[in-house]
Order: structure tokens, then sequence, then C-alpha cells
């Protein structure tokens, strides 16, 4: 009887973690016409859950990578409002980003975020890796 139990409370505990509603966004995948199997299996909430690179292991870090605002501006432009959301860690002219916009050598790509520095972090050396910035990169805190 007890297995029987086990099973039915189980199942139970599954249905309804199934059954659970996934967040609502706004974000989705540029059109493209080659897109992988790996590519549609993508979660905004979670695009690129993996470590960074092996150099930059610590006991406690913070994934930044998901929906940042973005904005494209003429060069040297600041942003007056922002275009939309852009999947980070995904390039602005890929699919996976949600945008697949060019940007010229006379326009300038503006990334923006928030998040929480955690309280027993206060006081401590805190590193901030940025892969991939391939031109040129400020970064205001």
């Amino acid at each position: 009887m007890k297995p029987l139990k086990t099973l039915i409370i189980l199942s139970c505990l599954i249905i309804s973690v199934s059954c659970t509603p996934k967040k609502e966004l706004n974000w989705k995948i540029a059109e493209n016409p080659i897109l992988t199997e790996w590519a549609l299996k993508v979660d905004p909430l979670k695009p690129w859950p993996e470590y960074p690179r092996p150099d930059m292991v610590r006991n406690k870090w913070i994934n930044l990578n998901g929906l940042w605002q973005y904005a494209v501006t003429p060069k040297d432009a600041k942003p007056e409002k922002w275009d939309g959301e852009i999947l980070v860690p995904y390039p602005v002219e890929s699919a996976l980003s949600g945008v697949k916009r060019r940007v010229s050598e006379n326009e300038s790509l503006w990334y923006r975020t928030t998040f929480k520095i955690p309280a027993p972090w206060k006081n401590k050396t805190i590193i901030l890796n940025f892969e991939a910035c391939d031109w040129e990169t400020t970064v205001w805190i």
C-alpha cells in the first residue's frame, strides 16, 4: 500500500508543477530562415546559465544574462528612449537576441539593466565580466 500512496503523491506533484503557468514575456526569437533545434529551446529567463570561463570561477556569482533594454542611436548620441529588449548574451545581429539588426559604424548600440548586489557582498571586491565586447565598450555604474 505504501508504494501506491507514494506513486499517487509523486504523480500529483508532477502534475501540479507542470500546470504552473509560465511568466508571459514580450521577447521572441527574430525571424530567421535557419534556426536549429537548440535555438527553439532558448529560455529568455535563463538564456546561458553556464558558469563563465574557467579563469573567472568564483564560489559566489550572479549571472546577468537575460533581457536587457537596448537602443541604437546615431554615433556619440545618448538614447532618449529605448528601442526594446535584447536577450543577452546574444549579439544584436543574431535572431536569438530577439533584435536581428545590423549596427553601422555611424551608430552606437546601448544596453541597460539593473541588478542588486547581495547584502553579504558589502565591502567586498566585485568583478564585472563582459565577454564578447568586440569593439568599443564603456560601462557606467
